[in-house]
């Protein structure tokens, strides 16, 4: 038996977890986001 690999690609925890509402919702987020936008990222949030 091997072991099974960390990441299990799913859309919606991907989205639940980094997309635009869950920046939104808190603080830190919304800090990540700004300084996204200021180094001039073309994708700010997961779209």
């Amino acid at each position: 038996m091997s072991t099974k690999r960390t990441y299990q690609p799913s859309k919606i925890k991907r989205v639940r977890k980094v997309g635009f509402r869950a920046r939104q919702a808190t603080a830190k987020g919304r800090l990540v986001m700004k300084r996204r936008r200021l180094k001039g990222r073309s994708r700010v949030v997961l779209s």
